[in-house]
């Protein structure tokens, strides 16, 4: 598949996908949300990608929507609107809910929806310089689609300040807020996602990880007893999968399992 607006590679078992609008910061626009749409997809149905990661090319990781497709928002009707916002709620919940494990790649500044893409990953490691916020509601928007996500993340207090305030934090303080996995120096940033890549790829079972996903992702919504409910049954199913069977008689053999 062709992109123009952002680079897929697949080595390793591991898909990047890069963000390729340097001249424009990797702000999105409807083109880029479409094609990372397609991106994604195309690593969902790849037997032979088991980790993505998701990154920008250039000096910012994403700067969030670019001048132009502001522009064109001001000139669309509601109908509009709600078909570009639902758009980009389909790619959210994509990765949100994706079958592989996502890590973002942060080597630049994330700032309003490209905070939002950092904000659903399942890891993300940032570079100390970069900053990242969500910085709509200073231009008379609003992070609408992010806060679902973020208060599930962090909490209603931390969400509450960092959307309301609108400020840019440092990585440091990120991490510290539960929004991002670490704070990687730039120079190692890339051999450390690589690295967690590949003992993702190595040391757990694709099954195992898309099961804990969809777990972690679909119990904070359920009452205790609904949610213990859930976590049995996936139990049970799993210890049917040949992937723990396989695991199980490795580990009584002493020998490493091969996934």
């Amino acid at each position: 598949m062709e992109f123009s607006l952002l680079i897929y590679e697949v080595a390793n078992r591991v898909a990047t996908i890069t963000l390729n609008r340097p001249e424009k910061r990797n702000a999105l626009n409807g083109a880029l949300v479409a094609e990372l749409q397609q991106a994604f997809t195309l690593a969902g149905a790849d037997d032979a990608v088991k980790v993505i990661v998701l990154k920008g090319k250039g000096e910012a990781f994403c700067a969030g929507a670019d001048l132009e497709y502001l522009q064109q928002l001001q000139k669309n009707t509601y109908e509009d609107n709600l078909a570009d916002s639902q758009a980009l709620l389909s790619l959210m919940q994509q990765i949100y809910q994706h079958d592989k494990v996502v890590i973002a790649q942060v080597e630049g500044h994330a700032i309003a929806g490209g905070c939002g893409l950092v904000t659903i990953c399942d890891l993300s490691f940032a570079v100390p310089e970069a900053l990242m916020g969500y910085t709509e509601v200073r231009i008379g928007f609003i992070p609408a689609l992010v806060s679902v996500f973020l208060v599930r993340k962090i909490g209603e207090g931390r969400a509450r300040e960092l959307l309301l305030t609108g400020k840019l934090v440092a990585a440091e303080k990120a991490a510290q807020h539960g929004l991002i996995t670490a704070v990687i120096p730039a120079e190692s940033i890339a051999a450390h996602v690589a690295k967690v890549a590949e003992g993702l790829c190595t040391e757990a079972s694709a099954h195992s990880l898309k099961v804990t996903k969809l777990l972690v992702g679909s119990v904070l919504d359920m009452p205790l007893e609904n949610a213990l409910e859930m976590a049995a049954k996936m139990n049970a199913s799993t210890r049917e999968h040949a992937d723990c069977k396989q695991g199980i008689q490795a580990f009584l053999n002493k020998e490493k399992p091969i996934w």
